[in-house]
């Protein structure tokens, strides 16, 4: 006999990451391929960008552990060489071009650093709840300013940022309460680092701003625990009832439950062979075009 809810019981906190979030916010039926259906729709090949980034952001959380004295752009380099990650590219050539041009602009960005300026964290894990989300995520650096602390967030693609990049990132805000609940500090200040051009793209949050964002990141979290929970309702008695291994056929009244959102970044979307809709909002993009000209 099914258990009924009682009614007035507290609801699950609804687990969750930045990305998570934003995956939902973009796009239900992604959100769909990439946590709810196992196995998970194979994904297209690998994007040469995302070898670049993932290169250099390593390769920076890499500086940052070694001896004082060893901080210095040419080590900079060095560890971006060492850490390459080749996937993506047209061909040897190309992957080799944007190794030597990632070697280039992880050193030229260490070179404005203090390397006697020792963060308060590298790729550190900050978590948060509040009586809806229990949201955690990995803060590429924290730094301390005075009595307060700065998330900073890397980025390697080829468009500039802005303030406005920084104030309406969703992620950053959350960082920035996270990192405040686990340091025991104030954290308002977010900054983006723009490694190809060497800026940086800052927003002095207030905390009533971080309230906002706080609550935009429950009210998402709201909408997609309500999908994943009437899914996974489905998938328990699917799969209790199917005489083989074979997925179940999801079915349309499932489905609906995971819209897609047909637009530019179709193009881009790493399930984009098992989507029609998104097949037909834009062209197929080759693994290397996200990269700068």
């Amino acid at each position: 006999m099914d258990q009924l809810p009682l009614e007035g019981m507290p609801r699950r906190l609804y687990s969750c990451t930045p990305s998570r979030l934003n995956t939902w916010l973009e796009c239900p039926r992604r959100h769909r391929f990439a946590y709810m259906d196992r196995p998970s729709p194979q994904k297209g090949p690998p994007w040469a960008h995302n070898s670049v980034g993932v290169s250099v952001h390593n390769a920076l959380a890499a500086w940052w552990r070694e001896p004082y004295d060893r901080r210095t752009p040419g080590t900079a380099a060095l560890l971006v060489t060492r850490g390459w990650i080749g996937e993506g590219f047209r061909d040897a050539e190309q992957s080799a071009a944007w190794r030597d041009r990632a070697r280039e602009m992880t050193a030229g960005y260490v070179a404005s650093l203090d390397p006697s300026d020792e963060p308060v964290g590298v790729e550190r894990t900050v978590a948060a709840r509040t009586s809806v989300i229990a949201v955690s995520g990995r803060v590429d650096r924290l730094d301390r300013r005075g009595d307060e602390l700065v998330v900073v967030d890397y980025k390697t693609g080829r468009r500039p940022l802005t303030a406005d990049d920084a104030r309406s990132s969703l992620a950053l805000a959350v960082y920035a309460v996270a990192s405040s609940r686990v340091m025991h500090r104030p954290c308002h200040r977010v900054e983006l680092h723009h490694l190809p051009t060497g800026t940086i793209a800052e927003w002095e949050h207030t905390d009533a701003s971080l309230a906002r964002h706080l609550s935009r990141a429950e009210d998402i979290a709201v909408e997609a625990s309500d999908a994943e929970d009437r899914y996974r309702d489905w998938s328990g008695t699917a799969r209790t009832r199917g005489a083989d291994r074979t997925p179940p056929r999801v079915p349309p009244e499932i489905d609906a439950l995971f819209p897609p959102k047909p637009g530019p970044l179709c193009s881009w979307c790493d399930f984009r062979r098992h989507c029609p809709e998104g097949q037909a909002a834009g062209g197929d993009r080759l693994p290397w075009d996200g990269l700068a000209d």
